[in-house]
């Protein structure tokens, strides 16, 4: 038979080690997000390192120039930045309408048969377990035979705009960024659709208690409650098409120019690191890759930035 007072020394004992355990457990979280800031600084202190001839040689000059000249030692970031950017761009514009509507389509009740919808969910999050360089070798082998016709389309019947203005030949930026559109869509659909599922269904009810349909529910009450949640999907997922590198290299051409033809070969940053630096011997063009390292490094880091700025911003305006 337990007294009270044995009642109570067990819960005072239990509560002690709850309290115990819960700081433990706070510590073990501050130091694993140390550690993570500290890794991020030392990563970011070796490219730093790294790209000192290329910064004190070329400076500020280095994103702007087109001359990438290994044998003349001559370097210039502009078209590999050129071409992460809009790459990137293409992918975006691809991807965000698709990603919001699978997440809308797979996230309401009444839309899909539940074993469609689950089935449609697990088959858009399939993708993302994909390895880039099997999607690369689809790209090469699927997806540019049969985009050749839409591209031949575009350029003869809009060639008079300079972004359809040259003869496709196969691997072209818009190719590249049809790649990482696919590559991103299962991070912003499966993302929005948590944040979806996470809206109150009290606003719902609400909303089509007051006569609203449910499409007019969906846009103009959940989407709203939910915008915050989706840009930080669209970010992380422009974070990925930033820094992707295997498939976009199998498939953009691997030009080192600026054309503002989309149907014309490219480059991205990553694809020139993957292709130039297991052969990089003289210590420029070593710190010519690293500048674009750290160029790469700083762009991602700012699209983090800016999507935590976004984020702070719509939920000091709901």
């Amino acid at each position: 038979m337990i007294t009270e007072s044995e009642h109570d020394s067990y819960l005072q004992t239990s509560d002690g080690f709850s309290e115990w355990l819960a700081r433990l457990f706070g510590y073990i979280v501050r130091g694993a997000a140390l550690v993570s800031l500290l890794l991020l600084a030392w990563l970011a202190a070796i490219v730093w390192q790294q790209a000192q001839p290329a910064l004190h040689k070329f400076g500020v000059g280095f994103l702007f120039s087109q001359i990438w000249n290994i044998g003349d030692s001559v370097f210039g970031a502009a078209p590999y930045l050129y071409g992460t950017i809009v790459s990137a761009s293409i992918a975006l514009l691809l991807a965000v309408p698709i990603g919001i509507a699978v997440a809308i389509i797979t996230s309401e009740d009444n839309l899909l048969p539940p074993k469609l919808r689950t089935i449609l969910a697990f088959m858009v999050e399939l993708i993302a377990a994909i390895p880039s360089v099997i999607i690369g070798l689809w790209g090469i082998y699927v997806m540019i035979p049969a985009i050749k016709p839409f591209q031949m389309w575009l350029y003869e019947s809009w060639q008079w705009l300079p972004f359809f203005n040259t003869e496709p030949s196969g691997p072209s930026m818009l190719a590249a960024g049809l790649i990482l559109a696919l590559m991103i869509l299962p991070t912003i659909a499966a993302i929005s659709r948590d944040i979806f599922v996470t809206v109150p269904p009290e606003l719902s009810s609400a909303s089509l208690s007051l006569g609203a349909t449910r499409w007019e529910t969906i846009l103009k009450v959940k989407l709203p409650v939910a915008v915050a949640g989706i840009i930080g999907a669209v970010m992380l997922g422009l974070g990925r098409a930033l820094g992707e590198t295997m498939a976009v290299t199998m498939v953009i051409g691997n030009s080192a120019q600026i054309n503002f033809s989309l149907l014309d070969p490219a480059y991205t940053i990553p694809a020139v690191l993957a292709n130039e630096f297991a052969e990089a011997l003289d210590p420029l063009h070593i710190g010519a890759l690293m500048y674009l390292a750290l160029i790469l490094f700083i762009l991602t880091l700012a699209v983090n930035m800016l999507a935590l700025l976004l984020v702070k911003l719509v939920d000091r305006q709901k």
